[in-house]
């Protein structure tokens, strides 16, 4: 039989009309809102040592370990080939460059090497644009870094960890901490019965020599993999916080053993476990029966990074949707020229200008108070809170519109958007979800009066420039009147409000006229609107626009 001639293979099409590869890019010289922030609100060795974190952040290859460390989680271990107990978690590679990148370039650490100096601001900043690399990997910089303040509570205990915490240095070796190079923390507080109500919780302590010796489960434990974790246990005393090192001082691994690990929704490179204290050696830390007092200077440091991934992941989606919207045609035109996709558009780009400005002013709260400034103290009481609770309402619904722009491809697993749509409601959760950030909000509101006149201070000084703002400061004045049974169902409007009016008195201040007016007519006027994209017709959508990669 004769053979047949092989058959060609035809292309059935040509690829076009598709966005090119994004290729190298760097995050901060192109970010106009952060670099003014930067120029306003911090001394210029902030920026300058920013520069080549923007610059590897922005590379094809920190977006690919990005990907794979998502695309791999980590993995649980109890035990060795020969059964002897292991309870540790295993990354994949990808996690643990990521991890070099962050500790390497200090960012755990600066805030306290140049605290009082910017350090607080070159620390939120640099978290902005790491999370734009993977969000999942930021939680154990951010606890580690978070740490310190509790450590200082104990003068010991800063003496013996705060070197290692301090140290420029990623060393993910299971070894006892004095031979390591760097160290990490974690944190483990509620438990299945309590949650956010960490008072109900039965983790018990009971006192052995110097130390003590922790009893109980956490329903959830941040980074297991850490070198300490600071946690919650009863006394006789009270509810007390501890130091539980991950190898005690005989230098055997503790008595820490890992239940399993949490299959979130998103956060999917980052571990969280399930564990279980079973006579675990600790070090108390604070006053005796002190220890939510205690561990609250923790949880006030996370929550102004929990307040600033939120914005750093909706810049990264923004930036998604206008290299799409730019290249793509659709109707005879891109989709960055059409009318309604203009409007959408620059209403995402207006929440990650004010995102931004709140959240860098709000970490200069943090160095005026090192400073002794009463002012910045007293804001920095009430500003973590109010960003935390604001930036993660708008960022699950800011993601899905960023994903839309993209169309089908924005749903599948190749672009980024999908991993920031799961990733989007984490920060909402943790650190106190949105309801305990409004009741800690009304307590400041009832305790602290310097900071109700601080917060009257700054927005005060933008009284008279915008109907809508001076609308919405005397709305706010009257629900300040009210009493506290009154306030508290109304919590969530008041948080959201005074967020809202601290952002416009921010872009009122500082960013373009046209840009502030248009912010302030979207949020704070009679033509808000629920929905990205809603915009007045006379909005400057151009300027807007222009601003979105510099």
């Amino acid at each position: 039989m004769k053979d047949e001639a092989p058959r060609t293979r035809l292309a059935t099409h040509e690829v076009i009309n598709q966005p090119e590869p994004a290729g190298d890019q760097d995050l901060l010289a192109s970010d106009l809102p952060l670099r003014e922030a930067l120029a306003r609100e911090a001394p210029d060795w902030v920026a300058e040592r920013l520069a080549p974190l923007g610059r590897e952040v922005g590379s094809t290859r920190v977006a690919t370990l990005g990907e794979e460390a998502n695309r791999h989680p980590p993995e649980l271990r109890l035990f060795d080939r020969h059964g002897r107990r292991l309870d540790e978690v295993r990354y994949h590679p990808a996690y643990h460059e990521l991890m070099h990148l962050a500790m390497a370039g200090g960012w755990h650490s600066v805030a306290w090497q140049e605290e009082g100096r910017g350090g607080h601001q070159a620390h939120a900043a640099a978290l902005y644009l790491l999370t734009q690399a993977e969000p999942g990997f930021c939680c154990p910089v951010t606890m580690t870094h978070a740490a310190m303040p509790v450590l200082r509570r104990s003068p010991g205990l800063e003496a013996a960890w705060g070197p290692g915490l301090l140290a420029n240095v990623y060393d993910p070796r299971p070894l006892p901490a004095p031979e390591k190079r760097g160290l990490t923390f974690g944190m483990a507080m509620t438990e299945k019965q309590g949650g956010s109500d960490v008072r109900r919780n039965t983790t018990g302590a009971e006192q052995e020599g110097e130390g003590w010796r922790l009893t109980g489960h956490k329903w959830f434990c941040s980074a297991p993999m850490s070198d300490a974790f600071l946690t919650l246990a009863q006394t006789d005393d009270g509810l007390g916080c501890f130091l539980v090192p991950r190898f005690s001082p005989d230098g055997e691994r503790n008595a820490i053993e890992i239940q399993r690990l949490k299959e979130k929704c998103g956060n999917r490179a980052n571990a969280s476990a399930e564990i279980e204290y079973r006579g675990a050696w600790a070090s108390a830390i604070g006053e005796p029966g002190r220890g939510v007092a205690t561990i609250i200077d923790m949880v006030q440091q996370t929550r102004l990074d929990a307040a600033t991934a939120p914005v750093g992941m909706m810049r990264q989606a923004l930036r998604e949707a206008w290299r799409h919207t730019r290249e793509r045609l659709a109707f005879g035109k891109t989709l960055a020229e059409q009318p309604l996709m203009r409007n959408v558009l620059a209403d995402l780009a207006l929440e990650v200008e004010a995102g931004t400005a709140l959240v860098m002013r709000t970490a200069r709260t943090f160095d005026g108070a090192t400073r002794g400034d009463e002012h910045e103290r007293a804001l920095a009481r009430l500003l973590p809170a109010l960003a935390k609770y604001w930036h993660n309402k708008r960022g699950p619904g800011f993601m899905a519109e960023a994903m839309e722009c993209l169309g089908g491809i924005g749903y599948v697993e190749e672009t980024p958007l999908a991993r920031l749509y799961r990733e989007a409601p984490v920060n909402s959760i943790w650190e106190g979800s949105g309801n305990v950030i409004c009741l800690d909000v009304l307590r400041v509101l009832a305790r602290h009066p310097e900071s109700v006149d601080a917060l009257r201070a700054e927005l005060g000084a933008v009284r008279g420039q915008q109907r809508d703002v001076d609308l919405a400061l005397a709305g706010l004045e009257r629900e300040m009147l009210l009493s506290a049974d009154e306030r508290e169902p109304r919590a969530r409007w008041l948080v959201q409000r005074l967020a809202q009016a601290f952002q416009a008195s921010l872009l009122l201040r500082h960013a373009p006229t046209e840009l502030a007016e248009a912010f302030c007519r979207t949020r704070l006027g009679v033509e808000t609107s629920p929905a990205y994209g809603v915009m007045p017709s006379d909005v400057p959508i151009a300027a807007i626009l222009a601003r979105i990669d510099d």
